[in-house]
């Protein structure tokens, strides 16, 4: 019996004219995610993606599992293939979906005739394969409103499919049709779940880690490099750059007022950011700010913060509360890494009574007591490069 992948796209069908420019971004990012796995094709017709696999040892399973995490899917299933006959639906149908039927006491059929030529309209196919099921599975009964098991048909061009309910997909749009942004990333709840937001809206990463060793240790990175590697899974691969950042903060903390050290760090952070992001093609950065959570994210904090941007500061998280944060990282895998008690930098120095509405004014003078441009081109010349999810 053979057996496919079914995708269905999601908001590429509104896309208009661009719409087979999304298609072509969306096959391509899917190609990489399976290319591991073995020889497959791969087509798309009628708003759906047909994924085949052409080797016995294609492994379908982590193929619907990968497929599930990239962006531009609605849903997806697999499906067994059979000839455009009701004949041959009714037998696909009662071999095809046994495990399901034998063991539920209700179930439904689905019937979708995209192909007008075919005899039987969707009603009929239903009926007459629901009939069929019956004769097989007697201690089945019909439910159309809450069924435990609904079988689906799909009579399509080249053939039809049969196959049980579909999954969820990962939605948004395909990953590289959004340009390029920079995410500020530490080793905390937030920024990753940022990461995995503007992935989905088609924002292709480049990630940026700040590191301060001997006050943050190797494992503090490994673990930004672990969190990565979770929302690659879904954003596809990026590189992430380390940037030293252990002078920048002994500066602050000798030179500068100790209720300002955290918006002066986040300035240097961001002016850093943006010369990495000019250097990688990006068009915005990415915090995972939420407004009012500590801090440094106040309005009047986050408008110091920005004054020394140039191009645009994506916050996605910035309406959000933590437990609507943390219910995403759940979901995407990040929370467990990011609850490792390995601190990042941003937790260096800390002050005890930080400004949360500072004075942009007093925020440059206290900076400019700094030698900024030398710091900062220190800082870029000695970045460290890590390649995320690539040969994945």
């Amino acid at each position: 019996m053979k057996e496919i992948i079914l995708v269905k796209v999601g908001e590429i069908v509104l896309k208009g004219l661009n719409r087979r420019t999304f298609e072509d971004v969306l096959i391509k990012n899917i190609k990489r995610k399976l290319i591991s796995l073995g020889r497959f094709s791969i087509r798309a017709s009628q708003s759906t993606i047909y994924v085949t696999p052409e080797e016995d040892s294609f492994d379908i399973d982590e193929a619907v599992n990968r497929v599930s995490k990239v962006f531009g899917i609605v849903a997806l299933t697999r499906a067994c293939v059979c000839e455009k006959s009701i004949e041959s639906i009714q037998k696909a149908a009662v071999e095809y979906l046994a495990d399901e039927l034998l063991f539920a006491s209700t179930f439904k059929v689905e019937s979708k005739r995209s192909d007008k030529a075919f005899p039987l309209k969707s009603p009929e196919i239903s009926a007459l394969t629901g009939g069929y099921i019956l004769e097989h599975y007697p201690k089945l009964t019909v439910d159309v409103h809450n069924p435990e098991v609904t079988v689906n048909v799909e009579v399509r061009d080249y053939a039809a499919y049969v196959h049980g309910t579909p999954i969820k997909g990962a939605g948004g749009i395909p990953v590289g049709t959004g340009g390029k942004a920079a995410i500020l990333i530490s080793g905390g709840i937030d920024s990753p779940v940022a990461a995995y937001m503007m992935a989905k809206r088609g924002i292709e990463l480049t990630a940026v880690h700040f590191a301060s060793p001997p006050y943050t240790s190797p494992r503090a990175e490994k673990k930004v490099v672990e969190l990565l590697e979770a929302v690659a899974q879904y954003s596809g691969r990026l590189n992430m750059y380390t940037v030293p950042f252990t002078e920048i903060q002994e500066q602050i903390r000798d030179k500068c007022p100790e209720e300002l050290f955290t918006i002066i760090m986040r300035r240097f952070m961001m002016i850093i950011s943006e010369r990495l992001a000019v250097k990688n093609e990006c068009g915005a950065l990415i915090t995972g700010e939420s407004l009012g959570q500590v801090a440094s994210q106040t309005i009047g904090a986050i408008a110091c913060t920005d004054e020394v941007a140039s191009m645009p500061v994506f916050r996605p998280l910035i309406g959000m509360d933590k437990t609507e944060i943390i219910d995403i990282a759940r979901k995407i895998g990040t929370l467990e890494i990011s609850i490792q008690p390995y601190e990042d930098c941003c937790t260096v120095f800390t002050p005890k009574h930080p400004r949360t509405r500072p004075v942009a004014k007093y925020v440059r003078m206290a900076q400019d007591e700094l030698d900024t441009e030398t710091l900062v081109e220190n800082a870029v010349n000695g970045v460290k490069l890590t390649k995320i999810g690539y040969g994945k």
